[in-house]
């Protein structure tokens, strides 16, 4: 069965990739993931408070003053609280090519168009074979208009786009407005594609010792609901790639992502559980579902459930809603 796609314009054996995660931290699973047939290995973010000194700097206050209000800065990070500094990052870009011969997708989170914005660069002189921004921001700001946030985006990525020469995805959280009409602009300000959704992790609070405390929840399969809708309604809409990550835990919803228009799945939590050959397992059920059905390759599915074809997508998507609320029975 012919799995193959392309990505970012990188040409893959199969659309199944390894997403972003603290597993490229350790080169015995990097190989691991290689040898289970990933297609590409994503690294986890650089983010920009590890790179501005300001921002770094704040950090290191907040450290030394944190007995004057540890209620409120517990919601902040220490430092030692990230992972691999900027050098190291970039070291281990290259560690990672040097060991492995499928692409290596590097990642940047920030929600500032400044100079730390020439890592990017960076990133693609260690090797890197695309970039990953991944646009994690939450609008706290009353004053802030829905506009404002999407400009921040925008020149984000167009500041990236004149920095390198790499294919450049953005990932988003779908709590944009509008997100169709966002993905366009996007497009327009110079993104190769879009990965949708990153997770927006929510700390709970310990109501005994009033401090924030972080909580990692991994995806289910139910998270890919989500993400299959915003497949289907943007695949046809837009010219770069699309790339599904949250939800996907074997080949059927690796499927599903596919018939809704994505060009590349990336697996994190299904790995974390399972193991790297969760990854190998999922490829084997993708294709005996297509050989079975009669499919001559995965090209031949992708996109075949999304509402490209739909002549009132608006209409599609209110139906359905509709007849899920009024086919319950208690």
């Amino acid at each position: 069965m012919n799995l193959s796609t392309t990505y970012l314009g990188l040409k893959l054996a199969h659309p199944l990739m390894a997403g972003a995660s603290p597993m490229v931290d350790d080169m015995g699973m990097v190989k691991r993931l290689e040898d289970a047939g990933a297609s590409a290995i994503v690294m986890h973010s650089l983010f920009e408070e590890q790179i501005t000194r300001e921002e770094q700097g704040t950090i290191m206050d907040m450290q030394l003053s944190s007995s004057t209000s540890a209620e409120a800065l517990s919601f902040f990070p220490q430092p030692d609280d990230f992972r691999l500094g900027p050098e190291k990052y970039l070291e281990q870009i290259r560690r990672i090519k040097d060991a492995v011969s499928v692409p290596v997708i590097a990642s940047l989170n920030g929600t500032t168009p400044a100079g730390w914005l020439h890592y990017g660069k960076l990133m693609q002189d260690a090797g890197a074979d695309a970039l990953e921004l991944n646009v994690y921001y939450i609008p706290t700001d009353a004053k802030e208009s829905a506009s404002e946030v999407e400009k921040r985006t925008l020149d984000i990525v167009r500041a990236v786009k004149a920095e390198v020469k790499i294919p450049v995805s953005v990932k988003l959280s779908p709590f944009f407005s509008a997100l169709a009409h966002f993905a366009v602009e996007l497009e327009g300000a110079g993104a190769d594609g879009l990965v949708l959704f990153n997770r927006f992790f929510q700390p709970d609070i310990n109501v005994e010792e009033l401090v924030a405390e972080p909580s990692l929840q991994l995806s289910g399969p139910s998270d890919l609901l989500l993400r299959l809708r915003w497949l289907a309604v943007l695949h046809g809409h837009i010219k770069g790639s699309l790339a599904v990550t949250g939800g996907v835990h074997d080949g059927i919803g690796a499927l599903k992502a596919v018939m809704a228009g994505a060009d590349a799945v990336q697996m994190v939590s299904a790995l974390l559980i399972h193991g790297p050959d969760r990854l190998a397992q999922s490829r084997a059920t993708l294709a005996e579902w297509l050989e079975e059905h009669e499919y001559e390759s995965l090209a031949q599915a992708r996109g075949s459930m999304s509402l490209v074809k739909s002549p009132n997508p608006q209409a599609f998507t209110r139906a359905n809603y509709m007849r899920i609320l009024n086919g319950w029975k208690p």
